[in-house]
């Protein structure tokens, strides 16, 4: 049976982030599907790019167990190392002080336990000559607020980093001179490159945070958490309206001329919620890397990776629509 490309979008979340490692883990188990191109923002970054340098290394086999090795390195070692790694009540502690203090007055060594991990099971070099796997990497240039993306030709530690920097807790990351901030403040996660730079026509978006909310905030605190989630989610919500109605109209064109046109045509785009009992969490649970808490979230990301192959049984990823009724009131 022949391979069938995909292209992924992986939305940030702090160690919420491993539950997109058990849907990576169970995606790679199904022969039927090839990863083309993988897109993210913060821990949706590292993990696409753990993933494209675990495959540059051995394959399915050796991506799967570069996401276990990241992960477990993760509770290993960032938690024991203080700043956002941390049990939830110092957590919630240290994120207090956050809103009066800068990660220069409360970090001013700038020691930052991802950057040993990443530095210890990535071969950047060899991952920018060798990817077969396209990469594009969301950060966020603080002088203008602008998206950059770097792909697998120019993806180093900084831009990791830098895609992962969210400003209150941690130090500017500096590339070639230019300030960076989270890739998630300006695409969470990137999917129209997606779109216009790859051939896979089916695309498939991992939620971390639920679009809406069913009650509105009361207190303080809920309200300045959903400011946040709106926040980090509204360039996505841009994105998949943009891209539905762009798709609309190249469906409902009698005859197809360009390229362009043409894929949009025949484009799927796919998204998958976070389960319920992701959604349930309290946001600051982001910060908690314990390794059996970490395990259960990628538990929870194989489950629901694997109910979404069962529903698609007949053909590995068949035309769903998205956002239909965008389309259908599309001008």
């Amino acid at each position: 049976m022949a391979s069938k490309l995909i292209a992924l979008a992986l939305q940030g979340g702090g160690s919420h982030g491993a539950y997109t490692w058990g849907v990576l883990d169970r995606l790679l188990q199904e022969r039927a599907l090839e990863v083309e191109a993988l897109s993210g923002a913060s821990a949706g970054a590292i993990n696409a790019a753990v993933l494209a340098s675990g495959y540059v290394e051995g394959g399915r086999e050796g991506a799967r167990a570069a996401l276990r090795r990241f992960w477990e390195a993760v509770g290993e070692k960032m938690n024991v190392a203080g700043g956002a790694a941390l049990s939830d009540p110092a957590s919630q502690a240290y994120l207090s002080l956050t809103r009066y203090f800068s990660p220069y007055q409360l970090n001013p060594l700038n020691v930052n336990p991802l950057r040993d991990i990443l530095a210890e099971q990535i071969d950047f070099e060899r991952l920018r000559a060798a990817s077969r796997i396209k990469l594009f990497i969301a950060t966020t240039r603080v002088r203008d607020g602008s998206l950059r993306l770097f792909t697998q030709d120019d993806v180093t530690i900084d831009a990791l980093l830098a895609s992962a920097c969210l400003p209150s807790i941690h130090h500017t990351v500096e590339i070639d001179g230019e300030p960076y901030w989270d890739g998630a403040l300006t695409a969470n996660p990137p999917i129209s490159t997606l779109v216009y730079q790859c051939r896979a026509r089916d695309i498939l978006v991992v939620v971390l945070d639920p679009a809406h909310d069913e009650a509105a905030p009361t207190s303080a605190e809920a309200i300045g958490e959903r400011l946040k989630q709106l926040n980090f989610s509204s360039s996505l919500s841009t994105e998949l309206h943009s891209i539905a109605l762009a798709r609309a109209h190249a469906r409902r064109a009698r005859f197809s001329f360009g390229a362009l046109e043409w894929r949009l045509r025949r484009l799927n785009l796919h998204v998958m919620d976070p389960a319920s009992e992701l959604v349930s969490l309290d946001p600051h649970t982001r910060f908690n890397v314990d390794m059996k808490f970490m395990s259960g979230l990628s538990e929870l990301g194989r489950r629901a990776a694997d109910e979404w192959l069962g529903s698609n049984a007949a053909d590995a990823v068949p035309d769903r629509e998205l956002g239909s009724e965008l389309a259908a009131s599309a001008p």
